[in-house]
């Protein structure tokens, strides 16, 4: 067995914050007590670190099957696992798009021959993303989908997304939706406002976001199914969730890492690496953000880690693809720019980085306590690290964060009680 000695346990589910020992045999918790025998187990000293349930991303891109240039399964869940990730939901939008069983079947086999974390996949609403035909929802839940999204392309019918939430109804799922309404995008590459009139640069409206957000409300109230908001960016579409919620709308909302800390004013220099939809959005809009992070309006971080290979981004601006990587440096960033500081508590950052997702999904629990998975996630808030985008395990490089440096990190990852990550000394 083994015993992760002398470490601040921190479970929000629980309110558990104090020092604790965890005794792992396999892959179960069975015992968390102040102190255990080291008897015969195998000793790994914590003191001076967190361990916490294992943080669980539930918006990324894999690119297996399809887009192997940008990504694998066994290169982003490598990733995960060094970003302190012990799960990953991925999303449908592959070649062949998941909206079949034998996909499904190929990604989670993928995952267990090779993966680094747990994979979850997310099938598509509809066949192909097109917006057209629904997919067969009960078989690609019985292949392993945990949910469904035409996330990269929105369901733009209103009419399909109401049969798309009655038909989740049946299962008690989340249909995922990326809100955009493409017309009134209209190809525009950042945030609508004067910064992208003075970069000459096609502005994108933040009511492209808003009339989804609440057209996929309302229609969430009206059919009594759940829907679950990507990566919203503007202030108003927090104040639709927050509303929403007090009418008790079946909704979730969740919100990314560079969003709550980059602003359109990170375009300047024209790097395509601070290109992505939704755009980074005005000073305004993050602290809306933060706040309904903090409050509960948004209940999920998720980074929509989106690799691609580096010739992809080496073009103008406007030809480049949207996204960027955010499996390796999520944790960093928020634990030094957002814990540090005081602007979120640790243990909110847990609820919403490692529990929240999985109650959403409907997976195991994740939880310091005997008799769970020995899925942790162990932090060093202490530690200094570099982003430095040519060490990354993903393949891609797309990230605008490279050179912070930043206090806090991941340290130890475990996955089914196996190491997966570690960066102990």
């Amino acid at each position: 067995m083994r015993l992760l000695r002398g470490a601040r346990a921190l479970d929000p589910a629980q309110a558990l914050d104090g020092p604790r020992d965890l005794l792992l045999d396999g892959g179960v918790i069975v015992a968390v007590e102040r102190s255990i025998p080291a008897a015969d187990h195998e000793v790994i000293d914590l003191g001076g670190k967190v361990v916490t349930p294992g943080f669980f991303d539930m918006h990324v891109h894999l690119r297996e099957p399809g887009f192997e240039e940008d990504e694998t399964i066994a290169s982003g869940t490598a990733a995960a696992a060094a970003g302190g990730f012990t799960g990953v939901a991925c999303m449908p939008n592959t070649q062949p798009v998941n909206d079949d069983q034998s996909v499904t079947e190929y990604i989670v086999a993928q995952a267990a021959r090779g993966g680094s974390c747990r994979v979850h996949p997310v099938g598509a609403v509809t066949r192909g993303l097109r917006g057209e035909e629904l997919t067969e929802f009960s078989d690609l839940l019985d292949s392993g989908a945990v949910a469904f999204s035409d996330d990269g392309r929105p369901v733009a019918s209103g009419v399909m997304m109401r049969r798309a939430l009655e038909y989740s109804r049946l299962f008690d799922v989340p249909i995922i939706d990326h809100c955009e309404d493409l017309v009134l995008g209209d190809g525009g590459v950042m945030n609508e406002g004067y910064l992208s009139t003075l970069l000459g640069l096609k502005g994108h409206s933040r009511v492209a976001e808003e009339v989804v957000v609440m057209r996929d409300l309302l229609l969430a109230e009206l059919t009594g199914a759940r829907v679950h908001l990507a990566h919203i960016s503007t202030a108003r579409a927090v104040a639709l969730v927050r509303e929403a919620k007090a009418r008790g709308v079946r909704c979730t909302a969740e919100a990314t890492p560079h969003h709550l800390l980059l602003t359109d004013e990170a375009v300047r220099e024209y790097d395509t690496r601070t290109k992505m939809k939704p755009p980074l959005r005005t000073e305004a809009d993050r602290q809306a953000l933060l706040e309904g992070l903090k409050d509960g309006t948004i209940d999920v971080l998720a980074t929509d880690h989106a690799p691609h290979h580096p010739d992809k981004k080496k073009v103008e601006f406007s030809l480049a693809p949207f996204g960027i990587v955010g499996l390796e440096t999520a944790l960093p960033l928020l634990l030094d720019r957002l814990v540090r500081p005081g602007h979120l508590t640790l243990a909110r950052l847990v609820e919403s980085f490692a529990q929240a997702p999985r109650r959403i999904l409907k997976l195991p629990a994740a939880g310091l306590l005997p008799g769970a998975p020995a899925d942790l996630t162990v932090l060093d808030l202490e530690r200094e690290v570099t982003i430095e985008a040519s060490r990354f395990r993903s393949l891609s490089r797309n990230t605008p964060f490279g050179g912070w440096t930043l206090k806090g990190a991941p340290v130890l990852t475990l996955v089914g009680g196996e190491v997966k990550f570690s960066a102990l000394v």
